[in-house]
């Protein structure tokens, strides 16, 4: 199980992906090398990412910092916390639901993230999965950027599903099983080839004003 530390593996997963798939070179040519994008994995890096989900980067880092602030960044403070409390930092009832939910599954052992960094995938995706609030999107960034697998893609992400269209020069937005198959092609270094058309997408959306 590859983990992608350095900009070194980085450098590694490109030139696999070159090799395999030449039309990447134009999508490193326009972003260079693709950013590590590493984060702490825990309970917090988890519930950033989902505090992140569907707000701006601005509305995400304003929510992040006032949950910061009241300290909700472990099981047990949340767990101490009311859900007014928690809807006070910016929590839409979903996602409070769902912190809370993780703080107690994570309590309970039902969800051990020591476990998902060194189990096989398939196996770390079901148990983040069964956990109330983690869809496959939310479990796929984790174990990409928190975890550091290397052959971890998120086929349902539309910008990634854009990017390749562009790239491949593809007639349409390929649908998320379609995404997968042709991701495969790129293992065991899907977790770079995710890099590199996130970086492609944001390129190429403002050279042609493409929306989200």
């Amino acid at each position: 199980m590859r983990i992608i530390e350095t900009e070194a593996d980085l450098a590694e997963g490109v030139a696999h992906l070159l090799a395999v798939e030449p039309r990447f070179g134009a999508a490193i040519d326009a972003i260079g090398q693709p950013p590590l994008r590493r984060r702490a994995p825990g309970f917090a890096a988890l519930l950033k990412i989902i505090v992140g989900q569907q707000v701006s980067v601005a509305a995400a880092d304003g929510i992040w910092q006032r949950v910061e602030q009241a300290g909700a960044t472990t099981p047990d403070r949340v767990l101490a916390m009311t859900e007014d409390d928690l809807r006070a930092c910016g929590l839409s009832r979903p996602k409070t639901r769902y912190a809370i939910a993780i703080a107690q599954a994570m309590r309970s052992g039902t969800l051990d993230l020591d476990f998902c960094a060194r189990a096989p995938a398939e196996d770390a995706m079901t148990m983040l999965t069964a956990i109330t609030g983690i869809g496959t999107w939310t479990a796929e960034i984790y174990l990409m950027f928190c975890v550091g697998r290397a052959d971890i893609f998120a086929d349902k992400d539309l910008a990634l599903q854009e990017s390749a269209r562009l790239l491949l020069d593809l007639s349409e937005r390929p649908t998320h099983k379609q995404m997968a198959e042709i991701a495969a092609a790129w293992s065991p270094w899907r977790g770079v080839a995710a890099r590199v058309l996130w970086s492609y997408y944001h390129v190429a959306k403002g050279r042609a004003g493409l929306s989200q």
